[in-house]
């Protein structure tokens, strides 16, 4: 799943872990990302068969959260290095120099071990496993292996977003059937585009930082292309859920009619001259916010957008069809 931080124009000099301010580890989480982890897994935690005890499931729900955060910070502290090179990233708090390295992976690693054995307790150990199993994939994995050395780094590393429903759904039952994996399905195959399409107008960026994403790999004309045939194959797999049960007819029509404008966006970027040009920042040599593109790029900024508002308004819709269904059993109550 994508994050965007826009940097300050002064950073601060690098502090002492006694100095740095709360904020800055608040921004280590990777609130914006840790949202919508919580939204999916909630949405999973709720899809589930069975009546979820209410502090059980905020208790899980609070354990995924800082075990997202955790890999976040585990990934800021690994790419400190790297994020200092590019503009859109630069301004986190261990590329500027706010938080140290070695106190970011601290945070990380406690974190990391609170949140597993909270969820192991409380839920159970299968829960636990899989959160565990997608920290170490997107800290480990994918931040160490993969992102630097193939374009693929984001179709691969994608998994490691698309597990929250089926760790919520784990917290609830135990298991992992099929309809969670048809879930972890939807937000996999709805990376790449989404990833792909910031990459079409950041490509400068990551070139600078030495990453292989697919525009700097294989030219703004694949990219594109993939775009565009990942596409085809997300929007009928989003359908998918209204006609095996897990989705309503609320679902359907958010996945129909969001589908096809995901897909006439795609169509525009496929079309376009996007990431044929530096983007706008490089081309007037100041910085920029993460939606200030150039006209050719603005598809690609318009697909990336509304990929966020179409995931959310999926799972959205998979959540308040489920909650009637959730008797949400209050232990104290008579």
């Amino acid at each position: 799943m994508t994050d965007a931080e826009t940097p300050p124009s002064d950073l601060p000099e690098r502090p002492t872990l006694s100095t740095a301010q709360p904020e800055e580890w608040f921004q280590l989480l990777k609130p914006r990302v840790m949202s919508l982890v919580v939204f999916t897994a909630l949405t999973g935690l709720f899809a589930a068969p069975g009546d979820p005890r209410l502090w059980e499931g905020l208790i899980a729900v609070l354990c995924i959260a800082v075990g997202a955060g955790a890999a976040g910070a585990l990934n800021m502290a690994l790419e400190s290095e790297t994020d200092a090179l590019m503009r859109r990233t630069r301004g986190r708090p261990t590329a500027s120099g706010r938080v140290r390295k070695n106190d970011a992976l601290a945070f990380g690693a406690v974190l990391s071990l609170f949140s597993v054995t909270l969820l192991g307790m409380n839920a159970n150990w299968f829960a636990a496993g899989l959160l565990a199993m997608t920290i170490a994939y997107y800290a480990g994995l994918y931040t160490l292996v993969l992102k630097r050395r193939t374009p693929q780094n984001i179709v691969i590393g994608g998994a490691a977003g698309a597990f929250p429903p089926v760790i919520g759904w784990a917290a609830a039952t135990g298991d992992a059937p099929w309809q969670a994996w048809l879930m972890f399905l939807i937000i996999f195959l709805w990376t790449p585009p989404h990833s792909w399409a910031l990459a079409l107008y950041s490509a400068g960026d990551y070139a600078r930082a030495g990453i292989p994403m697919m525009p700097v790999a294989k030219g703004a004309k694949s990219t594109r292309l993939q775009v565009w045939l990942y596409s085809l194959i997300l929007v009928p797999v989003a359908v998918l859920p209204a006609f095996v049960g897990l989705g309503g007819r609320g679902y359907l029509a958010v996945s129909v009619a969001g589908g096809a404008l995901f897909l006439l966006l795609a169509w525009r970027l496929f079309r376009s001259r996007a990431g044929d040009q530096p983007d706008k920042a490089e081309a007037v040599g100041r910085e920029a916010a993460l939606y200030d593109v150039r006209a050719e790029a603005k598809p690609a900024r318009n697909l990336f957008a509304y990929s966020i508002l179409w995931l959310t308004a999926l799972f959205a819709a998979l959540l308040i069809e489920h909650l009637p269904a959730a008797g949400l059993e209050c232990p104290t109550c008579v």
